[in-house]
């Protein structure tokens, strides 16, 4: 009988709708500016956010254009994907990033103006204009010539 009753109660709380109030909204939006803020606090991660502000590039550039080894960079990459301000695709063998704007406006309005201030560095310019000569090493990659050119991303309006 025991065992019944308690499977019953398990069945209930289970059952049971959940509400979302105003606090709980706050309390996500509180983590999801906790994370943009810790993923803004390197400059590494920094330095890859402002080579995909208005582009999407292939992984092999960042490991040319910043001279870090490539499984770090990777794990930088995955960090921001975390937070939710990069998002990747594959393309055969190659990795893709780009910029994800975050859903929450607060969060947006910070990465926005975050990279209107990375632009102004002049290390962060330098990297930007890396991209133009950077190439795969033969070295380290299968097939170099065959690495995809970064591609501009088309700015698209928020409803």
């Amino acid at each position: 009988m025991i065992a019944y009753v308690t499977a019953y109660a398990a069945y209930l709380y289970l059952s049971m709708p959940i509400c979302y109030d105003a606090n709980m909204a706050k309390t996500q939006a509180a983590a999801s500016l906790h994370h943009l803020f810790r993923a803004l606090a390197d400059p590494i991660r920094l330095r890859l956010l402002n080579l995909i502000a208005d582009r999407e590039i292939c992984v092999c550039y960042f490991v040319e254009i910043l001279q870090i080894s490539q499984p770090k960079i990777s794990r930088h990459l995955a960090y921001l994907r975390k937070a939710g301000i990069v998002t990747a695709r594959r393309e055969g063998k190659w990795m893709h990033y780009r910029l994800a704007v975050p859903k929450d406006e607060v969060a947006a309005s910070i990465l926005q103006e975050t990279l209107k201030h990375l632009r102004e560095k002049a290390e962060m310019r330098r990297d930007v204009s890396r991209l133009g000569v950077a190439c795969c090493s033969p070295q380290k990659f299968e097939l170099p010539q065959r690495a995809p050119q970064p591609a501009l991303l088309v700015e698209t309006t928020r409803a």
